[in-house]
């Protein structure tokens, strides 16, 4: 086996020797050098590089190591194998605080790396739930409304989403509660969880199907983010709820025209069966208001728009209440984490119009046409209590395709530490 790597911070540069290398060997050690300049962003790079080297037990030393940079080595480390070794350094708490972080954020990338046969819309909604209860099994309680069940609750959408599918479609309804039974909910969490979109009858290319495996990543997200901040203490009541369900081809799958109306009375006409995500979240997003819940927070991987318009360091989020978006950027900020707010404005509402309908769930155009990712927030809107602070947040970026300079290939989990940072305020 492998002996462990001594990896140290130093702000000296490298010998004239290695160049302008920016990691270093000494024997058993190695050394990143780092500069005033995006230090984090430069010691996930050199976390990278050593694991691409071969590198994979690895003991952090020195004293420049504090909370933020051996996270951000830590996300440099990891991979879908969890073939790798890492011990920190620092005081007891900040190890503690860097291994809660980590048990939570691989739970989410497990989660969503997982191949779409062995991740069923049921397993998916009880393997989310076993979880939590493993964390704090005398303050969690859950249901789980499945199949044709739906339609007696009046969730269409989840319902149509998945009823192409011979896996039976389900929402998830979990309730976290440390304080006793009357105690008033103080967030709600929504989290799309389409365990593999084809696309529907709006099929996707084989490049673009290829990772749907990946399109349950806001229900890895807050299930993982909960899970962190009960790790943490949380002592509030929070709602969790998972709309899970594949979006498959089928005799029974829903089709281009279908109109459904929504348990609120909103009808919304299918021009796209790509744009499903949003038609579940509608489900959750009610569930999540009849809850009271004067927080509500969804995470979705829910547009192709999102990536294109902040790109793969940020997750995009959206709000109306200009407020809620200024806390999340600081949140996010304080555990290295980066949002981006994109526009959401009442105009937004009429952007993709249906002669059939009160909306349709897109537009009949590529992507969704012109501000696709806002023209989604906006559907979601519809949905959400007017007495609710609501933040959404699409988080299309925090997959990897291919392994990159920053990420290997697969789940980042970039959100989860923000939205637990959100839900303990």
């Amino acid at each position: 086996m492998m002996e462990l790597m001594l990896v140290n911070l130093t702000e000296e540069a490298p010998q004239a020797s290695w160049g302008k290398a920016d990691v270093t060997f000494a024997g058993s050690s190695a050394f990143i050098h780092i500069s005033a300049s995006l230090p984090l962003l430069q010691i996930q790079k050199a976390a990278r590089k050593l694991r691409s080297l071969g590198v994979n037990r690895i003991q952090l030393g020195g004293d420049l190591w504090d909370l933020d940079s051996q996270w951000a080595f830590a996300q440099g480390v990891v991979d879908p194998k969890m073939d790798y070794e890492l011990h920190w350094c620092g005081d007891e708490q900040t190890q503690q605080t860097l291994t809660q972080r980590l048990t939570c954020a691989n739970f989410a990338r497990q989660l969503i790396n997982e191949t779409p046969e062995n991740l069923s819309p049921v397993k998916l909604a009880l393997t989310a739930a076993h979880w939590l209860q493993d964390l704090a099994n005398d303050h969690i309680s859950y249901r789980i409304v499945e199949g044709e069940a739906l339609l007696a609750e009046q969730w269409v959408g989840i319902h149509a989403v998945g009823r192409g599918s011979e896996r039976p479609p389900v929402l998830l309804e979990l309730d976290y509660n440390p304080l006793g039974e009357d105690a008033p909910v103080s967030a709600a969490l929504v989290g799309k969880g389409i365990t593999f979109d084809s696309g529907g009858y709006s099929i996707k290319s084989s490049e673009g199907m290829l990772g749907m495996k990946c399109d349950m990543g806001g229900a890895a997200t807050v299930t993982a983010a909960l899970g962190l901040a009960i790790h943490q203490g949380l002592n509030k009541r929070v709602k969790l709820y998972l709309c899970c369900a594949e979006n498959l081809i089928s005799g029974h799958a829903y089709k281009l025209g279908d109109i459904l109306t929504y348990k609120n009375g909103v009808t919304v006409e299918v021009v796209n069966t790509d744009a499903e995500g949003r038609l579940v979240l509608a489900d959750g997003l009610q569930a999540a208001s009849e809850s009271g819940a004067p927080l509500i927070i969804d995470a979705a991987t829910l547009t192709g728009a999102a990536l294109m318009a902040v790109g793969k360091m940020y997750n995009a989020v959206f709000s109306p209440q200009p407020e809620v978006l200024e806390l999340a950027r600081t949140k996010a900020s304080s555990v290295g984490e980066r949002v981006w707010p994109l526009p959401l404005d009442p105009w937004h509402l009429e952007a993709c119009p249906s002669a059939y309908a009160d909306t349709a769930n897109s537009r009949a155009v590529k992507g969704g046409g012109p501000g696709g990712a806002s023209n989604a927030a906006a559907f979601l809107s519809r949905f959400v209590s007017p007495d609710a602070q609501w933040l959404h947040m699409d988080i299309a970026s925090s997959f990897e395709d291919t392994a990159g300079p920053m990420w290997s290939a697969g789940a980042t989990a970039h959100g989860v530490l923000t939205v637990a940072e959100l839900i303990k305020d």
